[in-house]
């Protein structure tokens, strides 16, 4: 059964604004590439044709703070690269998101020492954490339909 058969004669569809921005946000969400460590590696695997990202609606990732709205954060953060990561996300145009992929973005994993940040959301608040040393990239799949979830959800009100 089509859409034509559903509507009839009326040829009119009605939705809500915020449903629409939300659906029309998670299907063309241009993530910006910020791989520090092992886990850079299985974010680029998420790209390949084996897991394919593009049907996510992640068809390229951007180098460009300004041209991305989701940072995803693969690997451990040292305190020398947390003001240049914190600079990126303050260049981003709003809305914006966050995602910590792997142990060493969520808590800095097996790396407890003073030269690394204990967790990116020292610096950034983030959205979404995918667990894993290296984490998947299913795993990384998985994070993005829990933000597109997210995204989903949220209300007009908070984008202002």
């Amino acid at each position: 059964m089509g859409a034509e058969q559903k509507l009839g004669n009326m040829g009119v569809v009605t939705a809500r604004l915020e449903d629409v921005i939300n659906w029309g946000r998670t299907g063309a969400m241009w993530p910006m590439l910020f791989g520090l460590a092992c886990c850079a590696i299985e974010m680029m695997a998420s790209q390949t044709a084996t897991h394919d990202s593009s049907r996510f609606g992640m068809e390229l990732m951007r180098a460009s703070p300004r041209q991305s709205d989701l940072m995803i954060v693969a690997g451990r953060v040292s305190r020398k690269m947390a003001p240049v990561l914190r600079r990126l996300y303050d260049q981003m145009p709003e809305p914006k998101w966050v995602l910590a992929m792997g142990d060493c973005a969520s808590c800095s994993g097996v790396f407890n020492n003073y030269a690394l940040v204990q967790g990116v959301d020292e610096v950034v608040p983030v959205d979404v954490y995918v667990a894993g040393c290296p984490p998947r990239p299913e795993a990384l799949m998985n994070g993005f339909l829990t933000l597109h979830d997210k995204i989903r959800k949220e209300k007009i009100g908070k984008w202002s």
